[in-house]
């Protein structure tokens, strides 16, 4: 850490005891009081973050699902959505030839190896510091390569088998499921912290 940063840090400490403000604001104050640039001042808040000596909350978070669904805090949802559409494009639309076949692979690889998975982690652990970034995918792919070949299992015992389309169907309706799922619980996270927030202030 550099000296501008250690001088950003007890700035930003000494400023804090008793008083709340957005991080933009925090920043700025730290920057133009004690003249260090604005990179120093918002790593030395994020280190602060990071050791859990002060916190950055949203003084006005989703109170709803739809809230939630409608706001940056699901880009995840909107990008899994958006992972299964383009399989699904690559596998009814695409025609099976090279250089097509190829993003067929890719998205179909995501799509069997890690989307269910990831959909179901989510579920499982709506809250951001449960777990980290690399036991996110580590168990997302662990757990997708569960979740299919029970998806397979119970298609084999339907009338339709373990085709193409039912396998297809079945994997995107799993994971919309437990993507809704997903969404439900973390907008009832964000608006418990929002009154607790409000509740100690």
């Amino acid at each position: 850490m550099s000296k501008e940063e250690e001088l950003a840090r007890e700035a930003i400490l000494a400023r804090l005891q008793g008083e709340e403000g957005t991080v933009g604001e925090v920043i700025e104050r730290t920057r133009s009081g004690v003249g260090v640039s604005t990179v120093s001042a918002a790593r030395a808040l994020h280190s602060l973050m990071q050791e859990g000596r002060l916190s950055i909350t949203d003084p006005s978070p989703p109170s709803s699902t739809a809230q939630y669904l409608l706001s940056p805090y699901s880009l995840w949802f909107w990008g899994l959505m958006v992972s299964v559409a383009l399989t699904v494009v690559s596998v009814y639309l695409l025609p099976p030839s090279p250089p097509f076949v190829y993003a067929r692979y890719v998205f179909g690889a995501l799509f069997v190896l890690f989307v269910p998975g990831y959909s179901l982690i989510e579920a499982l652990y709506p809250k951001r510091g449960d777990l980290d970034g690399l036991e996110r995918l580590a168990l997302s792919i662990g757990l997708s390569l569960a979740l299919v070949p029970l998806v397979g299992l119970v298609l084999n015992y339907t009338p339709w088998g373990i085709r193409l389309d039912p396998i297809v169907v079945s994997l995107v309706g799993v994971t919309l499921v437990l993507s809704l799922v997903s969404s439900v619980r973390k907008a009832g996270y964000m608006k418990l912290l929002g009154q607790s927030s409000r509740a100690g202030g």
